[in-house]
């Protein structure tokens, strides 16, 4: 059964320096860090690296997230993988839990989230499910 979690975070994007003779400069790297409120109370963390192009407003990221909290009376971690494309303004936006990413309780956790900023604001609708028992084959 799928449920459905929503609320706000406030994000922090610390900008990281390019390791030497690793990579390409016009790529962009940096340190994410996420307070999560509402349905979801926890924090984020990861690494997120992004390009923008020369052509305004189009840009894209891939990022990882490992996310520490309670959602549902349910507490442990989980691995979210975000991978967007903004063609021309306009935001394309994917974001799932890693498959077998869960810890504690959120072992057999899986689903999508999608994030909306509205004045600033983000917000966040999270639909998932958690397997009565998560098997490992």
């Amino acid at each position: 059964m799928t449920t459905h979690a929503s609320g706000t975070f406030e994000i922090t994007m610390t900008p990281q320096a390019q390791e030497e003779g690793v990579g390409d400069t016009t790529i962009g790297r940096l340190a994410i860090a996420k307070k999560y409120h509402g349905d979801l109370e926890g924090t984020g963390v990861g690494q997120m690296l992004g390009v923008r192009t020369d052509v305004n407003g189009s840009a894209g990221y891939v990022a990882m997230e490992r996310v520490t909290g309670l959602l549902a009376g349910r507490s442990g971690t989980f691995t979210l993988q975000h991978s967007g494309t903004m063609p021309r303004g306009a935001p394309k936006l994917f974001i799932t839990v890693i498959p077998d990413s869960g810890t504690g309780e959120f072992a057999g956790l899986s689903g999508s989230m999608v994030i909306n900023i509205v004045d600033g604001k983000h917000f966040y609708e999270f639909d998932y499910q958690i397997a009565p028992e998560a098997s490992l084959v």
